[in-house]
């Protein structure tokens, strides 16, 4: 892209070129948009309750206590005029300066012009100004319980995030600058994105984070070595070739989510768990979920146990030889390895030597931020859309993670691909997030309302293959590592799950950063930490109180607690064995196939 020399005039026949090229673009718009789904009230906006709800509170407050009110609006109202006052005598003294700015600092407005120039700083004050009248306000409501204030405040701040001024063209600095000197060029790359992007998604506006052509599945990314050794209706299982002569006799067995695709755990060498498991001696095999289609409508959670872990972990003794495995699950299969574990209990079944959660929750108690979107208005709206479909599209799972950091991952994006026309970063963390599954219609009902709303788990409720379970069940020595600053898995409602869990032999590990840093933390980098207490396992915050702070990776520490339950060392197993032939190489045809809309 070119761009125009300061103070340089415009070229105007580029100008009109960039604005036919504008109105073309916006035919294919119109066009793209016309291929909207058709929307899903239920899913767009929290229901009619809870506005209701939050507009009576106000109105009591108002005629209960309306002092308060009056001396929340009037702080307001004078902060507001002062700054205005303060904005008029900076412009009166002839100077274009800025007046004071107190207001706290904010990546959104990294740009000098927000603090220097009276027009973009008066804009940014009266927007902080207004957002932190607002949230103030909703958080001295009276007359709300602890759930409905979250779910006001969470949703408040979603509407105070949408306006600010940074997402519009008129007060965004930097794109103002870009467009000006490309000869607004900037914005018509800006809108030829727009368009991309809602053609892709059918209509939808889904912001494409990650270069979708820099990163190929099993060519530069997810290309540790190993073969697919066992295929079903719902799972592969990959087994990973030996770097090391001798490997220790239990093997490992990871689920992950199935939410997305196991090669977060498989990015670049540098960062691979599963090369470093497979370099520490360990002979580790890895579930690959198929993506669901309508097909898949029926299938739930029994499903998922009996075809997707206990078959993996049969498959895994089989081929190795060994009576038991280690066995690992990440986040919802970190939930769901719960019930296979309590559900074997029952069953006599001694299969698991040992079991490792990841970002785990199994009381949803206090699901933390993501539980502004279990109540009924949408999880209704969930269903209805699982009845119709068959299957839960990875659109809204995508959305509803994505509106959790809103400024990070939709709003900030959208303004470097639209605004300012940039090409999207090749990231692959990035791409993998955008590379999301489809859930069965059954299966995410189910854990919506059994797990999710009705807490059964914990509650000793839930009933998996025809067995009721409880955490008191799962009696298998564990480790579980939840991730300090996790906006989907809090790690304390991660602790009171464990915590509940009926095994004797328990370790805690807290690691620094969110739901994905947290975990993928190779070491050798040292940019997070992690704490780990060897205290009773009561309150969660006494815990971490008396915890020990280490630098560095949890992953060594974690690799001589599975070294410790994982057997002598034998020969090196080489997968694709006579009895069990290699049906594909790692990572497998699940990881890639898009399923049938």
């Amino acid at each position: 892209m070119t761009t125009k020399v300061a103070n340089s005039p415009p070229d105007l026949e580029k100008l009109n070129a960039n604005v036919a090229r504008i109105e073309a673009l916006s035919q294919r718009l119109i066009a793209a948009i016309a291929q909207k789904r058709v929307p899903n009230p239920a899913l767009e906006a929290p229901g009619f309750e809870l506005y209701a709800k939050a507009a009576g509170a106000w109105w009591a407050e108002a005629l209960q206590n309306p002092t308060k009110v009056m001396e929340q609006q009037v702080s307001y109202w004078g902060q507001a005029l002062q700054h205005y006052v303060e904005a008029q005598k900076a412009l009166a003294e002839g100077e274009m300066k800025a007046p004071d700015d107190p207001t706290p600092n904010d990546r959104r407005f990294s740009n000098p012009l927000w603090k220097t120039h009276p027009y973009f700083n008066f804009i940014k004050q009266q927007y902080l100004r207004n957002a932190e009248a607002m949230q103030e306000a909703i958080g001295n409501l009276e007359g709300l319980d602890a759930r409905d204030r979250a779910r006001v405040g969470y949703f408040s701040k979603q509407i105070l995030d949408l306006m600010a001024p940074t997402n519009f063209l008129a007060t965004n600095p930097d794109a103002l600058e870009k467009a000006v000197a490309t000869e607004g060029e900037s914005l018509v790359q800006g809108l030829e994105n727009l368009v991309r992007d809602i053609e892709a998604n059918h209509g939808d506006l889904v912001v494409t984070l990650a270069d979708r052509e820099a990163f190929r599945v099993g060519g530069n990314i997810a290309t540790t070595p190993g073969k697919v050794v066992y295929r079903n209706r719902l799972i592969e299982l990959i087994q990973y070739a030996p770097t090391t002569e001798k490997v220790r006799e239990v093997p490992i067995v990871i689920f992950p989510p199935w939410i997305n695709k196991f090669y977060i755990m498989d990015l670049k060498p540098q960062n691979s768990l599963i090369k470093w498991i497979v370099d520490q001696g360990f002979t580790l095999f890895v579930v690959s979920w198929k993506n669901p289609d309508a097909s898949y409508a029926d299938v739930g959670m029994d499903d998922y146990v009996e075809d997707g872990f206990l078959a993996a972990i049969r498959e895994a003794k089989a081929i190795t030889g060994e009576d038991k495995v280690n066995a690992v699950g990440y986040c919802i299969a970190g939930t769901t390895l719960s019930l296979t574990l309590a559900l074997m209990k029952k069953r006599g079944d001694k299969s698991v030597s040992s079991a490792t959660f990841f970002t785990t929750l199994t009381d949803f108690s206090d699901p933390g931020e993501v539980g502004v979107f279990l109540d009924n208005d949408f999880v209704d709206g969930i269903e209805a859309e699982c009845a119709r479909a068959g299957f839960l599209d990875k659109y809204f799972m995508s959305r509803t993670f994505s509106f959790l950091r809103a400024n990070d991952l939709i709003y900030g994006p959208a303004i470097k691909s639209y605004m300012m026309g940039e090409a999207p970063p090749a990231f692959d963390l990035l791409y993998w997030n955008g590379d999301g599954t489809n859930l069965p219609a059954r299966m995410a009902v189910e854990y919506l309302r059994g797990l999710c709303q009705s807490d059964g788990l914990a509650k000793g409720t839930f009933t998996i293959c025809g067995e009721t379970v409880s955490l008191k069940d799962v009696k298998v020595p564990l480790c579980a590592v939840a991730c300090e600053t996790d906006h989907i898995a809090p790690w304390k409602s991660s602790f009171a799950g464990v915590r509940q869990m009926g095994a004797k032999d328990k370790t805690f590990i807290l690691a620094e950063s969110g739901h994905i840093a947290g975990i993928i933390s190779p070491p050798g980098k040292d940019k997070y930490g992690h704490y780990t207490s060897d205290g009773p396992m009561e309150a969660a915050g006494d815990w971490k109180a008396a915890a020990e702070k280490h630098r560095g990776s949890w992953w060594p520490r974690w690799g001589d607690w599975l070294d410790e339950r994982s057997g002598k060392k034998t020969a090196a197993r080489a997968p694709g064995d006579a009895g069990h032939p290699a049906l594909a190489d790692a990572p497998g045809t699940y990881v890639t196939e898009v399923p049938n809309a």
